[in-house]
């Protein structure tokens, strides 16, 4: 940050320990500056000249050097109305930041030169949404201003340019309440009234002054649609297992086109519990189907397993930003927004796959017209409510397939080793193809494991989903996912329901347990099925269905009833 000039030993000292040296810092920082040296190598020199330190970088680059470089010259196009230029250059330059700068320094060091820094990256950040105000970008700049302006709220720049862009996409009385809460928030933290600029825009929206929309009209281009040759597709999996039937019933239809009189179905759902391997399934159609689609591949994740699914009129956002639409020439409506997104795809063959979905409604706008594309759809639950829909219901692998996946996992000699632990280790999963794969990986990462150590450590209930923990790969969090999205009588249900012994238990059993009456309680289990927390694969001498929770289910809510926070009781 010195730029190539010295810094002496006393300004090194304030830096690292401020007011409190210790009485060995000049020997801490001539240590510390050795290390430095072995550290950086030959290419940059720390040189020792009374009283201090000097750095040359050489040839070597630094991120904040770039960031000022790119910032200025950002700034400098826009001066000159240059905004395709000026949007790029301060993109690149925000590009550089990796969170707050100076992370895990000391405290010192942040207090003297992170505001600087700071003050730096928000002038370019102000300048780069300028840009985009000026290319017409309104829709995109919403939530993020937004954001900024509840993280900033004393920044009038930026509420001044959400004000903007909330009056150019049609919300001019929101616009104006951004403006008075600006304005209590100045009064009451600062006892100030609005700038100049604030106040301009605040009687420019009042006034409903016609230089703001043409503003927005001004550099608006005309849009180059060019829908994607290549896939927007996740990467393929490329140790996928088991499924063949599924597979092979899934690329038959979606690869059938109409005979006659008779319509094939355009959209399928991929329905399952929590890892059972949906998205894995729609990832490795779509992919076995590129020559049936030469119009593109599609993807959007929908976030149903988030708290805050992503909605309909996002989705088409992604989706038509992919099919190379300007965000200059999409509606902000989304009734419009569906229309222009179904006239796009008009008579090409194009394959949609729309990740965790949540229901029907997050879908229906997301459907194209006519019977050349195709929609795959995962999601937890049955939106057996889409008409036409073809549904594949996953459950977990065979013994057979599950050791099939954890012998690709692992390798075929490490299980032919301990073949009968291997057998119980997938066991101890449930056949769960997302815990098969944690308990394969994490042997992957511990190759001084045997196989039986892991079973060991799985064998203990109050342990295993813990050892099913790893990253993206956490059992326990996909299950509470799960539960957490039912109502909350229904989750104590559940816990009640896994002290049950038997594996198998009808409506019956469970209205006993529940003290609920047969009809109450069989449409409470049925819910439970629903959300892919109980499965009815069996039925009683009677004719009555016989319901199962999964084991992992099972232990994480015994897990859920153990807490004392949760009332068990239904």
């Amino acid at each position: 940050m010195a730029r190539g000039r010295l810094i002496s030993d006393d300004r090194l000292s304030q830096l690292l320990w401020g007011d409190n040296p210790p009485s060995t810092a000049s020997a801490q920082i001539y240590t510390y500056a050795s290390r430095l040296r072995k550290c950086l190598g030959d290419e940059v020199t720390i040189v020792r000249r009374s009283p201090g330190y000097t750095m040359s970088i050489g040839s070597s680059r630094i991120d904040q050097d770039d960031f000022l470089r790119l910032a200025r010259s950002g700034a400098r196009n826009l001066q000159k109305e240059r905004f395709s230029e000026a949007a790029r250059e301060l993109r690149g330059a925000l590009s550089l930041w990796r969170g707050p700068a100076l992370a895990n320094t000391t405290e010192h060091l942040l207090m003297a030169e992170s505001s600087r820094l700071e003050e730096a990256r928000m002038s370019a950040l102000e300048d780069r949404i300028e840009a985009d105000l000026a290319l017409g970008q309104h829709l995109q700049l919403v939530s993020e201003l937004r954001g900024l302006v509840a993280e900033y709220p004393l920044r009038e720049k930026i509420r001044s340019q959400l004000m903007i862009v909330l009056y150019q996409t049609g919300r001019q009385a929101d616009a104006l309440e951004v403006f008075h809460e600006g304005r209590r928030l100045l009064a009451e933290e600062l006892g100030v009234d609005p700038s100049a600029e604030l106040r301009g825009t605040y009687q420019s929206i009042l006034a409903a002054d016609p230089a703001l929309a043409a503003r927005a009209e001004r550099h608006r281009t005309p849009p180059v649609i060019t829908l994607p040759r290549s896939a927007m597709l996740p990467p393929n999996v490329i140790d996928f297992t088991g499924r063949s039937e599924h597979l092979r019933r899934l690329s038959e239809l979606l690869s059938a086109r109409q005979d006659a009189d008779v319509w094939p179905p355009t959209t399928f759902l991929i329905s399952g519990m929590a890892g059972v391997g949906k998205s894995a399934l729609a990832i490795r159609a779509a992919y076995a189907q590129t020559a049936s689609f030469p119009d593109g591949r599609l993807y959007v994740d929908l976030g149903g397993t988030d708290r805050r699914p992503l909605g309909p009129a996002d989705a088409l956002l992604i989706l038509l930003r992919a099919i190379g639409v300007d965000d200059t020439e999409i509606p902000p409506d989304l009734d419009q927004r569906t229309q222009f997104y179904r006239s796009m795809l008009a008579g090409l063959r194009v394959l949609i796959l729309l990740d965790n979905a949540s229901d029907d409604q997050q879908i229906r706008p997301l459907l194209p017209w006519g019977n050349e594309s195709r929609v795959i759809i995962t999601s937890r639950r049955n939106i057996a409510s889409l008409e036409g829909v073809h549904l594949t219901t996953l459950d977990v692998f065979n013994p057979v397939e599950a050791m099939e996946m954890l012998t690709r996992l692992i390798g075929p000699r490490r299980v032919a080793t301990e073949k009968d632990q291997a057998r119980k280790l997938v066991e101890l999963c449930g056949y769960l193809p997302v815990a098969i794969r944690a308990a394969g990986t994490r042997l992957i990462t511990k190759p001084h494991w045997s196989l039986s150590q892991l079973v060991a450590r799985m064998s203990d209930p109050v342990r295993r989903l813990d050892e099913l923990r790893l990253g993206h790969l956490d059992v326990r969090a996909r299950i509470k996912r799960s539960f957490m999205e039912l109502p909350e009588r229904e989750r104590h249900a559940l816990c009640s329901l896994s002290l049950i012994e038997s594996p198998d238990f009808s409506a019956h059993t469970a209205g006993e347990v529940l003290g609920l009456p047969y009809e109450e309680a069989e449409e409470l289990v049925e819910r439970h099925v629903d959300a892919r927390l109980l499965t009815a694969n069996f039925v009683d001498e009677a004719g009555h269905p016989l319901y199962r929770i999964h084991e992992l289910v099972r232990m994480f809510a015994l897990e859920a009833g153990d807490d004392a926070k949760v009332d068990v009781r239904p």
